[in-house]
């Protein structure tokens, strides 16, 4: 599953169709950083956030994405 699309992306995630390995909670740069790793392991991972990108934390003091994201390249 790859979609950007709020609308399509929760179609997929509810017709019960995929299997997961891990399902994070939360795209901050703690659970970006865990859901990366893990798929560089090989494993199926399933990343849940509660907004769009960039809308939660991470965008509250500076309007920017964490700058450990970084890190993750």
């Amino acid at each position: 599953m790859m979609s950007f699309n709020r609308d399509e992306t929760i179609a997929q995630l509810t017709s019960g169709n995929e299997v997961f390995d891990f399902a994070i909670i939360g795209g901050g740069a703690t659970g970006l950083g865990a859901a990366v790793d893990a798929a560089a392991r090989g494993h199926r991972v399933a990343l849940i956030e509660q907004a769009d990108f960039s809308k939660g934390t991470s965008s509250r003091s500076t309007k920017l994405v964490h700058g450990g994201v970084r890190y993750l390249r």
